[in-house]
């Protein structure tokens, strides 16, 4: 593990540089918002435009790779994403942030797009398992940061925005330094909705409440905190502790759902999910001592979702249609966690801060009835089902692309399904000829 990461530090360097500053943004807006009294459904809006954007820069990163090259994409995207981050301390006009919200939710989609693909030019078959693992752990542990440096600084001032914006400048540095060579061009994969609605149902309604649920959690989390009257150190110790948990959960998980049926296994999550999110409903003053380790437990369970469901798809789905397997569950996550966080938000502003865990609450309820182990006994897994469980990062912090780093996934679909020929190439080929 240690030569991945000397061979990759560039490139994880700069994706935890990225998830700092964008964990900090997702914080420190709910608090500011919080702070200066604003309708809780626009903070639930906000984050909604964010995973909107996210979703529309799976499209818009495609084009403007293939158009301009991969490190002139990624420049002109943290370009974009320094911009629209300090233009939230330049405008006050709400309709105006969620305009900003989206182009950096847009901005940084293309980013990860970037990285991503890199690490799959660069990493051998071999060794693809190992480069995802730390592209993970580099995820979630500049989610963490970027909590705990409210710890640091927790006046909310608008040097929180300069700090994320310095960021995602900073983020442009180990980029273009790296000594790696530029990959080509990929192209997008189809979605085939109704193929995967059709085949897997079960995964596509999993994958879709871990995105209500996690959207609405880091859009949200922060403001019911706030409400329950702890300091914005408190809150960011708060948010680092539950992003912790779904980091730790991963390597438990991996070792049940490899022994474990998948489907009964994301079951008994939404059963015990639904039983962690009641104390969190229906108690409206929670000391600290109660508040840090029922919010530990909640994310241990929530973010056991995601994986699971996406492990369990995986076993039903042919390897020439797992490139674009990878992409309908992240538009699915995308959608939910568009959803989410304006259904939760709404709920909140009517009926009070614990809405927020109630709508969870329900989320996972629904889930129990929706996973059924009788359906799933007549569900047959594909011949080449993989057997080995994948740790994936619980949300938005990976692209379409993520397929190709992931082991399970044949290199000759990754490279028949997803990569096409550099143009330029392709016409100094046929020149040669």
């Amino acid at each position: 593990m240690t030569s991945i990461w000397k061979s990759f530090r560039s490139l994880y360097f700069a994706t935890l540089l990225m998830l700092i500053g964008s964990g900090l943004l997702s914080t420190y807006l709910g608090l500011r918002l919080a702070a200066d009294k604003v309708d809780t459904a626009w903070i639930g809006a906000l984050m909604a435009a964010n995973y909107l954007g996210l979703v529309l820069g799976g499209k818009v990163g495609h084009r403007l790779i293939a158009r301009v090259g991969h490190m002139r994409a990624f420049v002109s995207s943290s370009g974009v994403v320094g911009a629209a981050v300090l233009g939230h301390g330049l405008i006050d006009w709400l309709p105006a942030w969620l305009v900003l919200r989206a182009l950096v939710g847009l901005g940084m989609m293309c980013q990860y797009m970037v990285i991503e693909s890199w690490l799959n030019e660069q990493a051998d078959a071999s060794q693809r398992g190992r480069v995802f693992s730390g592209y993970m752990i580099a995820c979630y542990l500049g989610l963490m940061l970027g909590q705990l440096t409210l710890v640091l600084h927790p006046a909310l001032g608008l040097e929180l925005l300069m700090l994320v914006a310095l960021c995602f400048t900073l983020c442009l540095v180990p980029v273009a330094m790296t000594r790696r060579s530029h990959p080509a061009p990929m192209q997008p994969v189809a979605l085939e909705p109704m193929f995967f609605i059709k085949r897997v149902p079960q995964s596509l309604t999993t994958i879709l409440v871990s995105g209500l649920a996690i959207g609405s959690f880091y859009g949200l989390a922060p403001l019911h905190a706030s409400r329950m009257g702890l300091s914005t150190l408190q809150v960011g110790l708060f948010m680092a502790s539950c992003i912790l948990a779904g980091l730790l959960v991963q390597w438990p998980l991996g070792w049940l759902s490899d022994r474990y049926d998948r489907g009964a296994l994301i079951r008994n999550c939404a059963v015990l999910l639904t039983l962690a999110s009641l104390p969190l409903a229906i108690l409206t003053e929670l000391p600290l001592a109660l508040l840090f380790p029922l919010g530990f437990v909640f994310c241990l369970l929530q973010f056991s979702l995601y994986p699971l469901a996406v492990a369990f798809s995986n076993d039903y789905i042919e390897a020439e249609h797992r490139v674009s397997l990878t992409a309908m569950l992240l538009v699915t996550f995308g959608i939910g966690a568009c959803l989410g966080p304006l259904t939760a938000g709404l709920l909140m502003r009517e009926l009070g801060p614990n809405m927020l865990y109630a709508f969870v609450c329900f989320c996972a309820f629904v889930l129990i009835f929706r996973v059924r182990p009788d359906t799933i006994k007549h569900m047959q897994p594909v011949e080449n089902a993989p057997l080995q469980h994948v740790a994936v990062p619980d949300n938005m912090t990976s692209s379409p692309l993520s397929a190709a780093l992931d082991p399970r996934v044949e290199e000759r679909t990754v490279h028949e399904q997803m990569q096409r020929a550099n143009p330029a190439a392709e016409a100094g080929d046929q020149s040669a000829r």
